[in-house]
């Protein structure tokens, strides 16, 4: 399989690059002097020098839409358009793919449990499905309304607990792994496109209301749903929650990288390096507080490195293959961040050197 690499150094590099690519040219000149100037100086995000591995899937036009971190650390990703899961060692590159029982699931987001089961979203086909990668079984959990015909993106709590987000279907749903029983809860505004999710250090989710300009939180207990605006115009896709508990969204539609603080209700936004079209998706946070997201109006797409102690961006590493659409990111417990770059049909491993 072939690995490719990239290392950015300086911002001149960027500046070159920029020069190269004409009409890009603004948006590295942009990004070169955002960097130069951050307020509070240069933090461990601006010193920051990501180093990106990526590897091919096997099987042509998978479309590796979601990745996620196994506790064994392997990398795992959905194949959607193949009807696969694959699981990527990433001291070995082999890859191991998995095929789904039925046909044309569309597999979209995934996330292991704790036994290193993998539990995914059957997006085109209205359900929930677990993989024991050890015995190859695969058990499914229809969703219990015909109406919530696309779930999306999981993720656990501290119990244990599986919620996703049901984007058409303009619902929040929660699996309990113990009895296979699904419970789902409508979102008040209509056509909300409840999008990306992440649990904070309470067991409180929380999620992205991509059809509007709203964050929201379900009450774990009493599956009640609070909203909370943002700036006219922001549509929240992904969100990552740091250590301190603080939301931070990728606004896809207006370029920015913004935070919620549950605590007080403020609202903070940046706007990207790459600008009004840069159109930030994915999105995660590392253990030291950083957070890292990804450009994906750009070609190539690139991925963006933000320190909230000094709110200072660093600068933008280009995906090596252009990316594709990276539409999640995950970070790993040591801090390496997992890509699948699905219009290129590879995985990626991104390694954070100060």
């Amino acid at each position: 399989m072939r690995r490719t690499a990239t290392v950015v150094l300086v911002a001149a590099v960027v500046l070159m690059l920029g020069a190269l690519l004409g009409d890009n040219s603004r948006v590295a000149r942009s990004a070169a002097k955002q960097a130069a100037v951050a307020p509070g100086g240069r933090g461990d995000a601006s010193r920051a020098t990501p180093v990106i591995n990526e590897w091919d899937v096997p099987t042509h036009n998978s479309h590796p839409h979601d990745p996620a971190v196994a506790p064994d650390g392997a990398l795992w990703y959905t194949g959607q358009m193949s009807n696969t899961l694959g699981r990527l060692d990433i001291r070995t590159g082999k890859i191991q793919e998995f095929r789904l029982k039925t046909p044309n699931s569309g597999p979209h987001g995934l996330v292991a449990d704790r036994d290193g089961n993998i539990w995914f979203t059957g997006n085109f086909k209205g359900y929930i499905g677990k993989l024991d990668p050890r015995s190859g079984e695969i058990t499914e959990y229809p969703l219990p309304d015909k109406s919530a015909e696309d779930p999306h993106t999981p993720v656990f709590d501290q119990k244990g607990t599986l919620w996703f987000t049901v984007q058409g279907g303009n619902d929040v749903g929660k699996l309990d792994p113990r009895t296979g029983m699904i419970f789902l809860k409508k979102v008040p505004t209509p056509h909300a496109l409840p999008y990306g999710i992440a649990v904070n250090s309470k067991g409180v989710p929380y999620f992205c209301e991509f059809g509007t300009n709203k964050l929201a939180s379900i009450d774990p207990d009493t599956m009640d749903i609070t909203e909370f605006p943002l700036p006219r115009g922001a549509r929240p896709r992904r969100l990552a929650i740091t250590p301190d508990n603080a939301v931070y969204y990728s606004d896809y539609a207006r370029g920015y990288l913004g935070r919620f603080d549950p605590a007080t209700g403020k609202i903070d936004e940046w706007r990207s390096p790459g600008g009004t079209d840069s159109e930030p998706y994915g999105i995660t946070a590392t253990a030291d507080g950083v957070v890292w997201y990804v450009e994906t109006g750009l070609r190539p797409n690139r991925l963006v490195g933000f320190d909230p102690k000094t709110r200072a961006f660093a600068v933008p590493t280009p995906i090596p293959s252009g990316g594709g659409v990276v539409r999640h990111i995950v970070a790993t417990p040591d801090g390496k961040l997992y890509l699948a770059c699905s219009g290129v049909n590879k995985v990626g491993v991104a390694e954070v050197r100060h």
